[in-house]
This record gives C-alpha cells, sequence and structure tokens, in this order.
C-alpha cells in the first residue's frame, strides 16, 4: 500500500513537473511573440506598412487624364509624342483648331490612361516621431525613409521616354526618400485615409 501510494506521488510529480515546464515555455513563447507583434513601433514594422500601402498605389505620368486627348501645348506634344514613338499612343494633326489628338494604340491599353511606372519599396527606415493620439483617434507617428521603384515596365526604361519625362526618369533610376503618416491600429500599422 505504502508503495503504491509513493508512487502516484512520483507519477503526480512528473505530471506537475511537466505541466510547469510546458507553462513556462508557453509563458516565454507568448512573452518574445508580444515583443514582435505588428502593433510596435519598429522599422520592420513601418516597412511592411508603407509597401503594403504603395503596392496598390503606383507612380504614374498621368494620374487624372482621359484620352482621347488633345493639346497644342509643346511640352505636352514632346511628351505626348515620345509615348507614340513607344507604341504606346496613336496621334493625329487637326489643322483646323491646331492641336494633336491623341488616343491609346492597343499595345498602350494595358497601361492607360496613367501609364504607371512602378510601385515604391521601403530600402531604409531613417527616423520617425514617438507615437502620440493622431486626427484618426489612434497613435501615430511621421515616418521619414528611403525607397525605389520596383515592376518598372520596358517602355518606361526607354531613352526617349526618360527625356520627355524628366521626373519618371530620376525616380526610376535613383533611390528617392519621402516621409508619411502612420496609425498604429488594432490590425497593425497603417496609413490613415484623410
Amino acid at each position: 500500500m505504502e508503495r503504491a501510494c509513493t508512487q502516484k506521488t512520483r507519477e503526480t510529480r512528473k505530471r506537475l513537473n511537466a505541466a510547469g515546464t510546458t507553462a513556462l515555455l508557453l509563458a516565454s513563447l507568448s512573452m518574445t511573440i508580444g515583443c514582435n507583434t505588428k502593433n510596435k513601433p519598429t522599422p520592420q514594422n513601418f516597412t511592411r506598412a508603407i509597401n503594403a500601402y504603395y503596392l496598390e498605389r503606383s507612380e504614374c505620368l498621368f494620374p487624372n487624364m482621359r484620352f482621347p486627348y488633345a493639346t497644342a501645348d509643346p511640352e505636352e506634344t514632346k511628351q505626348m509624342n515620345a509615348l507614340v514613338r513607344a507604341r504606346l499612343l496613336e496621334s493625329s494633326y487637326e489643322s483646323a483648331v491646331k492641336t494633336t489628338r491623341y488616343t491609346v494604340s492597343r499595345t498602350g491599353q494595358r497601361f492607360a490612361p496613367r501609364f504607371c511606372y512602378g510601385h515604391r519599396e521601403v530600402t531604409s527606415i531613417d527616423n520617425f516621431t514617438p507615437p502620440s493620439k493622431g486626427p484618426s483617434g489612434f497613435p501615430e507617428t511621421v515616418v521619414n525613409y528611403h525607397y525605389t521603384l520596383k515592376d518598372v515596365p520596358v517602355w518606361a526604361q526607354s531613352s526617349d521616354i526618360a527625356g520627355a519625362f524628366p521626373k519618371m526618369a530620376q525616380a526610376t533610376t535613383k533611390d528617392g526618400s519621402d516621409k508619411i503618416s502612420l496609425a498604429q491600429t488594432l490590425a497593425g500599422w497603417q496609413v490613415p485615409e484623410r
């Protein structure tokens, strides 16, 4: 009888020891996970939020243009004619009104009407302000970052297009820097919609 009691006590101690070890492992795991949550103000979380935001917001030549488009402006004509030479647009001169009319070519339909040339991808987080309550009601921070453009189409890399659109040429060949406001939400850091 005494021997059975001693054996039961040993088994109970082993179970408690195993349960304690499991509880200790779970506690340390939850502390580790808690330190790396998507809500912490870390460069990794800011990078993830900014990249997600810009994945859906490409850089474009014409944010608000509609085709067909007519112009007599020499600078616009130069830019549009570069797109004609790249076979993205077609043109016709209307002598009665002395303007050139541009329509989207079959090749250009894939990129028209905005003619986007890539999206930002963060290369570094330079600094950020301490999070404080913002207009959205959530803690907000302003993040300064560097980026490059990704998924640049072939047409945007041509020297003819680069000459006609110097801002695009600089954006596609050099790193850029900018700042952005991020809000801390339950789902992690996000760009607040204003």
